[in-house]
């Protein structure tokens, strides 16, 4: 089939298969391009088809030469449907990992299960004796509790007060004013259990508990502080409260795991255009005038770029892995710089419909959005008939 992008609100609901290969084998020769990294020899990769956590797996495979295996939760085509992106991401990571002589293993289903822990402990000890590094990199709008059977829905509110900002219709690029009403306690109770930190710790409980987690193992799971503009939407409100849960597991995971010299940390990532940040109201024009600033000033950032740096300079640094009072690793460090946020804020006031343009990098965002889903790259026929039916290696 000719496959074009069809979007649908915040998600497109097609996806390219050569132009998905592509995009992966783009971030493969970036980090091939880097300074190797004296880190991960086995890699868990937890959330490991799309945005960070495909990148987390990279950086590990062509950065330490690592041996992985990724959890996903993905979709092959069907009859005149295509296969989700995360899936043709995983097939092309598959095939490169596994002709530079690296293990790649592959579990596609529920991460929050106990099945799907299970058979992942089951691969690992059959095939790898054990993993070093545990990367949590899960985005999903909902979480069935593996031992209760509830099911909980996430919700993206503020907190206390109804919130009022700018947004941004991305594919129209009107600037509009977003009002959205308090969370109940319910929905931030339910934001927690879909997006804080029990699954994270289930999974590291029970790797630990089937002797598959190596001494000295380190795990990183991801969060995002961000500026004052998203502050209501984001780190004060239900999102916010489920990061703050995260971040209090991975101090218990800390103490846990220090007794065999394993270490915990909250990494704390940059602002970018993901399939998760996509759907929350106010940071797609963020991002659009972040993109602006920090291209300019030729310290932008993608989520390879982002990951290779995590490992490199954080978790594996020589000197030891740096952190803030919160023992978070922050690579956000050059987003949140004062001369950034206040560009960003001088912009921020000003912005309309007739602005965007010239004030934002909306084209950039459109353009990275695309890219996601395979479409956009450089040397892919978008006009080719091509073989949607890729099947996992």
């Amino acid at each position: 089939m000719i496959i074009k992008p069809r979007i649908r609100g915040f998600i497109c609901t097609t996806a390219h298969p050569v132009g998905c290969a592509q995009h992966v084998q783009q971030q493969i020769d970036y980090v091939r391009s880097q300074p190797a990294v004296n880190g991960t020899r086995k890699a868990l990769i937890i959330g490991a088809s799309t945005g960070f956590g495909l990148s987390s797996r990279i950086a590990a495979a062509f950065g330490s030469g690592a041996d992985t295996i990724g959890v996903f939760f993905e979709r092959p085509a069907a009859e005149d449907r295509t296969g989700t992106a995360g899936w043709y991401n995983t097939a092309a990571f598959t095939d490169a990992a596994r002709a530079a002589g690296r293990i790649a293993i592959n579990v596609n289903g529920d991460a929050f299960s106990d099945e799907i822990k299970e058979q992942t402990i089951s691969l690992i000890r059959e095939q790898l004796g054990q993993v070093d590094l545990v990367v949590y990199s899960i985005a999903s709008p909902r979480r069935t509790h593996p031992k209760t059977g509830e099911t909980f829905n996430s919700v993206i509110k503020p907190i206390g007060a109804a919130f009022t900002n700018k947004s941004v219709n991305t594919t129209s690029g009107e600037v509009t004013t977003v009002a959205i009403e308090p969370a109940t306690d319910e929905e931030i109770n339910h934001t927690i259990e879909v997006m804080g930190g029990e699954d994270w710790a289930m999974w590291i409980d029970a790797l630990s508990a089937a002797g598959v987690l190596a001494d000295n193992a380190t795990t990183v799971a991801y969060s995002y502080i961000g500026p004052e503009v998203t502050k209501q939407i984001y780190r004060s409100g239900t999102i916010g409260k489920a990061k703050e849960h995260l971040e209090a597991t991975a101090h218990e995971l800390n103490k846990k795991l220090a007794v065999s010299g394993g270490r915990a940390y909250v990494s704390v990532n940059k602002a970018l255009v993901t399939q998760a940040s996509s759907a929350i109201p106010v940071v797609p024009l963020y991002i659009s005038i972040l993109y602006k600033i920090m291209k300019e000033k030729n310290i932008h950032e993608g989520t390879i770029e982002q990951m290779y740096r995590l490992l490199a300079d954080r978790v594996y640094a020589s000197g030891g892995t740096p952190v803030d009072e919160e023992n978070r690793i922050r690579i956000d460090d050059w987003e949140m710089r004062d001369d950034v946020q206040r560009e960003v804020t001088a912009l921020w006031g000003s912005l309309s419909t007739e602005t965007l343009a010239a004030q934002s990098d909306i084209e950039g965002y459109r353009a990275e959005f695309l890219r996601l889903f395979g479409f956009g790259l450089e040397g892919v026929d978008y006009e080719a008939d091509v073989d949607a039916n890729v099947q996992l290696p």
